[in-house]
């Protein structure tokens, strides 16, 4: 999986060290509680590890699941996806591409989620991607806030993803 870079960080491939950290930012319920129905906190590090070994599996030029750091300190600040999302189970089609983003509670509302995934949006549109979307869940009030900066447009509520109800945006992006 390739690095991306922007100002202030790099998204990077999850490594074994970064477990620790992972198993911090997903053992909280604040932040996996909009992650989809199915969320539920991390008891264990060895869970980090089998997500982060699951995480480097992904070989595709334009999907992903990075690592967010600062480019200065390399510090960890979270997790930024890039990947196919599937339909709710009665709707059928081809599986748009959806970006998404967790921080860890002391990284966010420094604008980092707005950056990484502006990042990573111009280097899928790079690769070829040409359209991209969001699902944030009602009650979720910061992602819908990155998505405005990051000049998505709101669809409203949808239910074709994750089998409830959510907020969606889209993008098209250009090189």
């Amino acid at each position: 999986m390739r690095t991306i870079s922007s100002e202030r960080l790099i998204m990077r491939p999850w490594d074994v060290d970064d477990a620790d950290f992972l198993f911090d930012l997903e053992s909280r319920w604040e932040t996996v509680r909009f992650l989809g129905p199915q969320a539920k906190p991390m008891t264990g590090r060895s869970e980090a590890v089998e997500s982060i070994i699951r995480r480097r599996t992904i070989d595709d030029p334009v999907h992903g699941l990075w690592a967010i750091s600062s480019r200065e300190s390399g510090e960890l600040f979270g997790n930024i996806l890039l990947k196919p999302i599937p339909f709710s189970i009665d709707v059928e089609g081809e599986a748009p591409v959806e970006i998404g983003w967790h921080l860890h509670p002391d990284a966010q509302g420094a604008g980092y989620a707005t950056e990484a995934a502006s990042a990573v949006m111009t280097d899928a549109a790079n690769n070829g991607l040409r359209f991209v979307i969001a699902v944030t869940d009602p009650l979720n009030a910061a992602s819908p806030r990155v998505c405005e900066r990051l000049g998505m447009r709101s669809l409203g509520v949808t239910e074709a993803y994750y089998d409830e109800h959510n907020l969606l945006f889209e993008k098209t992006l250009s090189r």
